[in-house]
């Protein structure tokens, strides 16, 4: 198991809710840090549950609030997982192991090398702003969509 813990769900929340009073945290679809009304929103049935709550709380500790470029996003991914990892699981007794973050690393370095490849050769291009993209190898230009909770959409510009 990637994560395990000897605290139940419930008591898990009742834990990290003492322990950071400052925090909303409310049952949900999906993982997710809502700087805006500092929210972590969690999914309960979630095999991986300990460790993508903990995580969440890594981004609130750190003060992530957005991303200007998607490298940007895979740092504060990475950093968010090392005090998730570090620092938070020792404190409820959770284990939260390297291969778990790798494998959840992974879909974001799969979503970023998705984002940044050229409709028209294939090869990788470089972002130009937040949702735009250019190829060096044969000059096209795209747009994407957010496509993190939903299919990658690529649009041709050029």
């Amino acid at each position: 198991m990637a994560a395990t813990t000897t605290l139940s769900t419930h008591k898990l929340i009742n834990l990290v809710t003492t322990h950071y009073p400052n925090l909303t945290f409310t049952a949900g679809d999906y993982f997710a840090w809502q700087p805006e009304t500092n929210t972590i929103t969690y999914q309960i049935d979630d095999p991986s549950f300990e460790a993508r709550l903990l995580h969440e709380i890594g981004h609130s500790i750190l003060g992530h609030t957005g991303y200007d470029r998607d490298i940007s996003l895979i740092g504060m991914e990475r950093d968010a997982w090392q005090i998730a990892q570090s620092e938070l699981a020792p404190l409820c007794n959770a284990t939260i192991t390297s291969d778990h973050i790798e494998d959840d690393m992974d879909t974001y370095r799969d979503w970023l090398h998705s984002r940044s490849t050229c409709p028209t050769c294939s090869a990788n291009g470089i972002q130009k702003t937040r949702t735009a993209y250019a190829c060096i190898s044969c000059n096209a230009t795209w747009r994407v969509n957010e496509a993190r909770r939903c299919a990658l959409r690529r649009y041709q510009t050029t």
